[in-house]
């Protein structure tokens, strides 16, 4: 009796059957592990590598060790990235800082960044490596040379942190007002990361055969991704804020003009800062041997002239000894074009190139004239003279008669910021907007007619600001230069802000990361939520996969050795379909069921049997 015909729903239920077993099935990709083994432990051969049973460790206990400790490594040199990219706001302090120690000029910031990032680029490949190869349920092997890798990545980045944040202790500051404008992104990043990590993390979590170990992996996951959901809870930023209550941007003040596009402290950086819609303008004061205030930011004239070359023998005395007519023979911009400190020259003209290396010091007198014509704020340190100096007692007096006698400035507009002998300036030019450096009680700043603060960046705080603010006190940042601190600041309630980047910042038309507490808590809620789902999915489909659970009610478990058996096709299975092309058009085909000894195998490609062909 021959068989009962076998319909197309049977045939293609059969298919399904192969398609499921292919899903379930966990190929090697030859080619694509071997490359992760050879990059990530240098085992280019086949024979090299062993895979990690099921209930087997990935790794041993050496190997786990440097696992890790690359791990910790990783984070480490994140965290000192991103410290480091974040404090670009002071690169040029920074370099200075090592001009003064040194003797020579060398951009040692951006180095510091280039060499942080390329072994944080190594670090992480590392473990992308690592978890790709555990994803392929591979044991690891780390070449000895990335080992050696791995501890002078950590050195530097603990030597590094630990030097900066001795000398340069304030830095921790940034970074902790970089996170609050960053943080809301830095939680997307993190929750992203968990999601990545929780293929591996389920894999090996179903595979292991120890209750411990299992608890452990778990564990330590979850605590870290619902760590990452609560963060939100808990974060601050003055750009999270209600439509309508941004206030308007802190007005501009040129930071010994515009040093960027200039020499510091010369008359043309002061035109470029006017030019580029500057507010206001920052300088600093000294008095020469016989009397004249001039513009010096530093003790000595080696950085910002060419004394070695005209004064060899003072090189390191002090700015206030000279007389006037012998700082009219220094040059004051030449110094510019060969250093580059901002890497801005290139983008300068050979006219305005031409016109740096003729510039000269100038003095108060000249700077107070140029700010009167365009009715621009000023302010300045005054630098007292030393001792030996004939204006050392006197050098407030002589700022005072330049100011109300030789220049064209009106006194109002000038911040007075020297806190010495405050009571008697006030007493002689009550016009003056007496500016303190330094924060205190609302109290004591009423009592010495303070009207505005000169404050370093880092100290930032919405809370005190607003607090100054209401009772007519103002608030003027130093020295700001990067778009987001700008942000941040205008976001405070910031009124003005001293910067080296005022034709950058003149550009911007609203704060960066600017949004409202609606739209936060949609982008936080909407990334806790997908990841939750995507997080849960994964560990499923692994749970599934791992214990062979069928694909719907009714089929039979798919792996009978265990998850990592070989995929064999069932002769019983396979199904085909016989056409007799003697038939005539008008007969029906007749489907039949091929004899189990002639059976196909899915993989093989149709061969003609008895005559007839096969369709499969």
């Amino acid at each position: 009796m021959r068989p009962a015909p076998v319909t197309l729903s049977k045939l293609k239920l059969g298919k399904l059957k192969v398609v499921r077993r292919q899903l379930l099935q966990r190929y090697e990709h030859q080619p694509f592990v071997s490359c992760l083994a050879g990059l990530y432990g240098c085992q280019w051969r086949r024979y090299q590598r062993a895979r990690a049973q099921p209930g087997e460790c990935c790794c041993s206990r050496l190997e786990c060790g440097s696992f890790g400790v690359l791990i910790v490594t990783f984070f480490l040199t994140l965290v000192f990235l991103y410290f480091w990219s974040e404090a670009q706001n002071d690169y040029d302090d920074f370099d200075w800082f090592n001009f003064g120690n040194l003797g020579f000029w060398f951009p040692w910031s951006v180095v510091l960044l280039v060499v942080a990032a390329a072994l944080f680029a190594y670090i992480a490949i590392l473990l992308l490596l690592a978890v790709c190869l555990l994803s392929e349920g591979q044991r690891l092997y780390l070449h000895w040379s990335h080992k050696i890798g791995i501890l002078v990545t950590l050195t530097f980045s603990i030597s590094a942190t630990a030097v900066l944040s001795d000398l340069w202790s304030r830095q921790w500051r940034t970074l902790l007002l970089s996170l609050q404008v960053t943080a809301p992104y830095l939680h997307v990043g993190g929750v992203s990361l968990m999601m990545l990590l929780s293929w591996p993390v389920a894999l090996h979590f179903f595979r292991m055969n120890k209750r411990v170990r299992q608890v452990a992996i778990l564990g330590l996951y979850l605590s870290v991704l619902f760590a990452l959901y609560l963060v939100p809870l808990g974060m601050y930023s003055p750009c999270i804020k209600e439509e309508g209550t941004l206030g308007p941007a802190p007005t501009l003040i040129g930071h010994r003009g515009a040093p960027m596009l200039a020499p510091e402290n010369t008359q043309l950086s002061f035109e470029r800062a006017v030019e580029a819609g500057g507010d206001g303008l920052e300088t600093d004061v000294t008095i020469s041997y016989d009397g004249v205030p001039f513009l010096m930011h530093d003790r000595t004239l080696r950085r910002t002239t060419n004394v070695r070359e005209v004064f060899p023998n003072r090189t390191d005395m002090m700015a206030a000894m000279f007389t006037w007519a012998e700082l009219e023979m220094l040059d004051a911009g030449s110094w510019f074009l060969h250093r580059d400190p901002f890497g801005t020259v290139s983008s300068l003209s050979p006219e305005e190139q031409s016109l740096m290396q003729n510039q000269t010091v100038p003095m108060l007198k000249e700077f107070l004239n140029l700010a009167a014509r365009h009715q621009s704020l000023v302010i300045f340190d005054l630098h007292r003279p030393p001792r030996g100096h004939p204006y050392r007692d006197t050098w407030i007096e002589r700022t005072l008669e330049v100011l109300q006698n030789e220049s064209s400035i009106n006194s109002s507009q000038v911040l007075w910021l020297p806190s010495e002998l405050r009571v008697l300036v006030q007493e002689l030019d009550p016009e003056l907007q007496q500016t303190s450096g330094r924060g205190g009680s609302i109290e004591e700043l009423q009592e010495d007619h303070i009207v505005r603060l000169n404050l370093h960046y880092s100290f930032m705080s919405q809370e005190q600001i607003s607090e100054y603010a209401s009772v007519n006190i103002s608030t003027n940042l130093y020295v700001i230069s990067q778009p987001w601190l700008y942000s941040l600041a205008w976001c405070s309630g910031v009124h003005s802000v001293t910067t080296n980047a005022m034709h950058i910042l003149k550009n911007l038309q609203r704060p960066l990361f600017l949004m409202t507490s609606e739209e936060y808590s949609l982008m936080w809620i909407l990334t806790d939520a997908v990841s939750a789902v995507l997080i849960t999915l994964v560990f499923a489909f692994h749970w599934w996969r791992e214990r062979g659970l069928p694909f719907w009610p009714g089929s039979r478990p798919v792996h009978e050795n265990g998850p990592y058996s070989k995929f064999r096709t069932d002769h019983t299975e396979v199904l085909g379909i016989r056409w007799n092309p003697i038939l005539s058009e008008r007969t029906a085909p007749v489907l039949v069921s091929l004899p189990l000894d002639h059976a196909l195998s899915l993989h093989a490609p149709p061969v003609p049997m008895h005559g007839y062909p096969v369709l499969v």
